[in-house]
C-alpha cells in the first residue's frame, strides 16, 4: 500500500528549482553596490614642477643659464669659424706687390679671429720672423680665450645640477619620515606619495646636467675645429712672409 502511494506522488521538478536559485542569485547580485572603477591620476608639467618644492627654483635658474650660454656661445663660435674665401691667397698677392696698406685694410674689413691674428703679424713686418710669430701666438691665445669664454659655466652646471636634484630628494625623504613620526603610522600611500614627488627633483637635475654636459662638449668640439683653422691660416701667412723675406 505504501509502495503504491509513493509511486502515485508527483516527482520533484529539478529544473524549476535550479531556475529559482539562479533568479535569486541574479537579484542579490543586482542589489550589491558596484565597485568603482579605478581612476587614473593625471598630472601636467606644471603640477610636477610644483611637486618638486623649493629646489626646483635653483634648478630652473640653472636650466635657463644652460640654454642662454649654449645659444650665446654657439652664435659666437659659429661667427668666428667663418673664414673669408681665398683670404690667405689675397694676402699673398698684396705682400708680393708690396701693398701692405691693402693687406691691413683687408684685415680690418674682415671680422674673424684669423684676420685679427694676421693683422697683428702685419704690424710686425720688417722685424725678425721669430718676433712676428710670437706676436701672432699671443694674439691667437687671446682669440682662443674669447672662443672658450663662459664654456666652463656649462661644465659647472653639468656638475651641480644633479647634486641639487639629489639634495631635493634627500630633503623630501626627511620630510616623509618626519610625517611618519608625527602620524605614528607607516602606510604605502604616505611613503610612496611623497617619495615620487621628491624624485622629480632628481630627474630634473639629471636632465639639466645631461643637457649642459652635451652642450659643453659639443661647443668644445666646435672651438677646437675653429682653432685648428686659425692655426692653419697663421702658418700659411708665416710661410708667405718667409718667402717674401727670402726674396
Amino acid at each position: 500500500m505504501l509502495h503504491q502511494i509513493l509511486l502515485q506522488a508527483p516527482a520533484p521538478n529539478v529544473t524549476s528549482t535550479v531556475a529559482a536559485i539562479a533568479d535569486t542569485a541574479k537579484n542579490v547580485a543586482a542589489n550589491l553596490p558596484s565597485a568603482a572603477a579605478p581612476t587614473e591620476a593625471k598630472m601636467n608639467l606644471l603640477d610636477l614642477v610644483r611637486s618638486g618644492g623649493v629646489i626646483m627654483v635653483p634648478l630652473g635658474i640653472l636650466s635657463l643659464l644652460a640654454v642662454f650660454f649654449l645659444i650665446e656661445r654657439y652664435m659666437y663660435i659659429k661667427k668666428a669659424s667663418k673664414t673669408t674665401p681665398n683670404f690667405i691667397d689675397t694676402m699673398r698677392d698684396f705682400l708680393r706687390n708690396g701693398n701692405i696698406d691693402g693687406a691691413k685694410a683687408l684685415c680690418k674689413t674682415t671680422d674673424n679671429p684669423q684676420a685679427r691674428i694676421v693683422a697683428k703679424g702685419l704690424s710686425r713686418l720688417g722685424k725678425p720672423i721669430d718676433e712676428i710669430e710670437s706676436s701672432m701666438e699671443n694674439a691667437g691665445r687671446v682669440e682662443a680665450y674669447r672662443l672658450e669664454k663662459n664654456l666652463n659655466i656649462l661644465g659647472i652646471i653639468a656638475g651641480i645640477a644633479p647634486m641639487f636634484g639629489f639634495v631635493g630628494t634627500i630633503l623630501g625623504v626627511i620630510k616623509i619620515f618626519y610625517n611618519i613620526s608625527l602620524a605614528n603610522n607607516i602606510s604605502i600611500g604616505l611613503i610612496a606619495g611623497g617619495l615620487y614627488e621628491k624624485m622629480i627633483t632628481s630627474a630634473t637635475g639629471l636632465a639639466i646636467g645631461i643637457f649642459a654636459f652635451i652642450s659643453y662638449h659639443w661647443l668644445n668640439i666646435m672651438v677646437n675645429r675653429t682653432i685648428q683653422r686659425i692655426e692653419v691660416g697663421s702658418i700659411e701667412f708665416i710661410e708667405v712672409v718667409q718667402d717674401e723675406v727670402k726674396k
